[in-house]
């Protein structure tokens, strides 16, 4: 974890209500390394949401800095910010957010539709190698009415990787799963993380912020923690202690 992949300086982000100014950031500032795995955690209305927009380039900041692999994103410009979250961030949602009468290689090829430089055969081998690696080799030619909540995210997980992100911000994307399915995306996101991916992970759920390496929790709008995690839980070993119900 040698480069910042993410460094935001002194953020503000105010929202006009009716008369009345909404400080939903105040003065937050942080760095995500390379090869991170963040939580960010806190109560609704804690700024968590505001701040995971900003980081995905999908808002920008009333004021302060915000640095994504070396560039400074709010110098930019509304189209160069859609090729910033074209090129470098891969999302996960917790409705997954795929097309429904489109199959999950289909799905997965769709950020790279907008790559001129990538052509139809190598779109399709990085849909290919992408479902690979969260282990639905079997399941490409299935729509998602025919794929389970657990096998939705991973499809839209190989979708956030196909383009090559320096880094995956994940909104809550555990929250419309039951435990074991729960589980076995945390043991695909740390096999990432293992193997060098940088995740940002936004959720409210305890247990699932324990397999991160590290917890940022923000309360009306300012961090109030920023921590190592003690006991990290380790995913596959966590799901294997599961009880079986047939």
């Amino acid at each position: 974890m040698d480069k910042a992949i993410i460094e935001i300086n002194n953020l503000h982000r105010n929202f006009k209500m009716g008369e009345e100014i909404v400080h939903a950031l105040r003065g937050v500032s942080l760095k995500i390394m390379r090869g991170d795995f963040v939580t960010i955690m806190g109560a609704s209305g804690s700024g968590k949401s505001t701040l995971l927009n900003i980081l995905g380039c999908l808002d920008k900041a009333s004021s302060g800095d915000y640095f994504i692999d070396g560039i400074n994103v709010s110098e930019l410009s509304k189209r160069e910010l859609a090729g910033i979250r074209n090129q470098k961030i891969g999302f996960i949602f917790q409705s997954y957010n795929l097309l429904a009468r489109t199959s999950a290689l289909e799905n997965v090829e769709l950020p790279l539709l907008y790559n001129p430089d990538i052509s139809a055969i190598e779109r399709r081998e990085r849909a290919i190698t992408a479902l690979k690696r969260v282990g639905l080799e079997s399941r490409m030619k299935h729509i998602p009415s025919q794929l389970s909540g657990g096998q939705q995210q991973r499809v839209a997980i190989a979708r956030s990787l196909v383009n090559n992100p320096v880094i995956l911000l994940a909104d809550e994307a555990t929250g419309n799963l039951d435990t074991r399915t729960s589980y076995g995306v945390m043991e695909i996101f740390q096999e990432l993380n293992d193997n060098g991916i940088t995740i940002g992970f936004v959720t409210h759920e305890p247990d699932i912020a324990r397999f991160s390496k590290r917890t940022i929790i923000l309360k009306d709008g300012l961090i109030t923690q920023d921590g190592i995690v003690q006991d990290r839980l380790i995913a596959k070993n966590e799901l294997a202690a599961l009880p079986v119900i047939n």
